[in-house]
This record gives C-alpha cells, sequence and structure tokens, in this order.
C-alpha cells in the first residue's frame, strides 16, 4: 500500500514539454510536479510556465542553483513564482558539485553545506521583509538592505536542499524544510546514510528531526521493455561515472561495475557504459519495463519518500524521445 504523494519530475526537453506533462500530470491526480535546472535550462522561467498552465498541483524545482544568484534575486524569484501559482510553490535548491560551482558559477567552491546553512534563513528573512529592512553580515553573503517604498512581507516558502553526502544531507536537516533526494538513491543509502545524516543536522538546530524527502525514482517505462531498460541504465551510467557520488557505490559493493562504467566513459563509448550497468544496480536504482513490469517493481520503493518523483531517464535521449517517456510515467501511475 502506497502512503507517498507521487510526483512526476520532468528533466529535459523544452517549455512545452515541462507545461504540457505539469498540465497532464495534474489531470491525472499526482501530487507534484518538479523541474529541474542546467546549463541550458532555467527552473525559475520553468516554473513559470508550468504555474501558468495548472491550477492545482505543486510546482517544485528540483533543483534550482542556490549559487549564481545573489540572495535578493532568489527570494524574488521565488516569491514572484510562488504569487504567480498562488502558493504551490516549493524551492529546491542545491549547488551542484564542485566543478559545476567552479567552471559554472564562478564561485570557489569551498564549504556547500555551511553556505547554504546560511542562505536559507536568509530567504526567510527576506519573505518576511517589513520597511525595516535586512542587514546581514555573515561568511558568504553581506546584505545592507534599506526599503525605498512601501514593503508588504511575502508568503514562507517550503525549502528543499539537495544533498546526497552526509554533510548536504546534514544541512537539510538544520535548516530546511526537506531533502531533495539524488535518482541513484538506492533503499539501503536512504536508510542508513540519508535518513541518519538528517536527524543529524535537525538535532543539531534543535529541530524536528522527522525531515521530509521528496526522493527521485528513475522510472523507464515503454511498451519495448528492453529499450526502457536500456535507457535506465545509461541514465545510471550517466551519474555513477561522476566521483561525488562514490559513497553509494561504496555502499553498494558496486566498485568494479562502476569502474567498467568509468573506462567506458573515457573511451566515449556509450554502448559499453550502458552494458557496465548490472541487473542488481537497476533493481536498487530505478523501475524500468513495461508499464506492466514498471507498475510491479513501483512498490519496491514505497515507504522510502514522503514524496515519490517518477523521473524519466533523459541521458542520449530526444526532446521527443523525454515527452514520451514522460507520458508513459503519467499514463502508467496516474489516476484511472
Amino acid at each position: 500500500m502506497s502512503t507517498e504523494r507521487l510526483g512526476v519530475a520532468i528533466n529535459g526537453g523544452n517549455l512545452a514539454t515541462v507545461a504540457g506533462v505539469a498540465k497532464r500530470a495534474e489531470a491525472r491526480g499526482f501530487e507534484s510536479a518538479w523541474t529541474t535546472e542546467f546549463y541550458d535550462r532555467s527552473a525559475t522561467i520553468s516554473l513559470a510556465a508550468m504555474a501558468t498552465a495548472t491550477s492545482t498541483i505543486t510546482l517544485g524545482s528540483g533543483i534550482a542553483y542556490a549559487v549564481g544568484r545573489s540572495p535578493l534575486v532568489l527570494a524574488a524569484e521565488a516569491g514572484d513564482l510562488d504569487e504567480l501559482s498562488g502558493g504551490r510553490l516549493v524551492l529546491g535548491l542545491g549547488t551542484g558539485t564542485r566543478r559545476m560551482q567552479q567552471d559554472w558559477h564562478g564561485i570557489d567552491g569551498e564549504s556547500p553545506a555551511p553556505r547554504v546553512e546560511e542562505l536559507v534563513p536568509l530567504l526567510r528573512r527576506l519573505w518576511a521583509m517589513d520597511s525595516s529592512g535586512v542587514e546581514h553580515e555573515g561568511r558568504f553573503y553581506r546584505m545592507a538592505l534599506k526599503p525605498t517604498a512601501e514593503v508588504t512581507p511575502r508568503n514562507q516558502i517550503p525549502v528543499y536542499l539537495a544533498g546526497f553526502n552526509a554533510r548536504m544531507v546534514q544541512a537539510a536537516g538544520a535548516v530546511g524544510d526537506g531533502l531533495v533526494g539524488h535518482p541513484i538513491f538506492t533503499r539501503r543509502y536512504v536508510e542508513e546514510i540519508v535518513r541518519p545524516a538528517l536527524e543529524t543536522g535537525a538535532k543539531r538546530t534543535g529541530r524536528n528531526p522527522d525531515v521530509p524527502i521528496a526522493g527521485f525514482v528513475i522510472c523507464s517505462v515503454a511498451d519495448d521493455g528492453d529499450r526502457a531498460r536500456r535507457d535506465a541504465a545509461a541514465q545510471i551510467a550517466f551519474y555513477t561515472v561522476v566521483r561525488t557520488y562514490r559513497s553509494i557505490v561504496e555502499l553498494e559493493g558496486f566498485g568494479a561495475q562502476v569502474a567498467a562504467i568509468r573506462e567506458a566513459w573515457s573511451n566515449r563509448d556509450a554502448d559499453g557504459m550502458v552494458a557496465a550497468v548490472t541487473p542488481d544496480m537497476l533493481e536498487r536504482m530505478a523501475v524500468a519495463g513495461t508499464p506492466e513490469e514498471a507498475r510491479d517493481q513501483l512498490p519496491n520503493f514505497h515507504g522510502l519518500y514522503d514524496r515519490l518523483l517518477c523521473y524519466a531517464p533523459s541521458y542520449g535521449l530526444t526532446a521527443a524521445e523525454i515527452t514520451d517517456r514522460l507520458d508513459a510515467i503519467i499514463e502508467t501511475f496516474g489516476a484511472r
């Protein structure tokens, strides 16, 4: 029996994709729709498109970058999106890997967890700001804002923080309203690493240790079950090649498989990367197969997350193929 709220995560495609998928997900009873951000896609603009296409579904960013925008710009954008959507926004923030912080956003990439622990309370102060303004002198941010016109406090917006390794997960527990989980989280990793880290972070700041998780689950559904499994394997290979995620590789004993994936990656051998993803990796990290097979597999992840977000594979797929995979998720798991 499923107890979590079911959502859909949209990664890739174009603005028409995100708006259309959110609208269809709402019509089929999904609780939430989430969009991602990358070097070629803005989460805030995607959320605006989703907000204007829907009326009741919760909308989330999974994630928007917490770096590269000033706290003031981030607070204003989120406030506008929450207003546009009628109070339906969950602001999911992440920093990306250290290389992404350094090479994409031009910051040093040091101490990302303390950075977001300073950022989130500052955002809340900005949303609550009145005519007295906001003054802040911190390790990462400085602000001396004196309003020159009337200010009306805005709604407080739920802030979920993305985390993979324990210290970043602790940050979500310490200051966030929830955690955005990674698509390759396994049940064992959540139970042995993620949940304890959330509790540690929450206890450090005297908060409720029962911190909700919005967890992505790779869901690859197609009438051709073998193609669905290949697409899921490609997505797993794309993520596990990143050394930032080695903690889950080590915990699950996937070292040999990931070494083969990395060797294939270095040779630009896409087929070799997919072939190196073994059935046990696929079983622990994804739902993949025909609609009937996918419905049978999804219960493997029931009870793990507060919000289970069905995440369609995108690596190596065209925009049209991504849309097809998202539509298959909606058709397979939506209310009938």
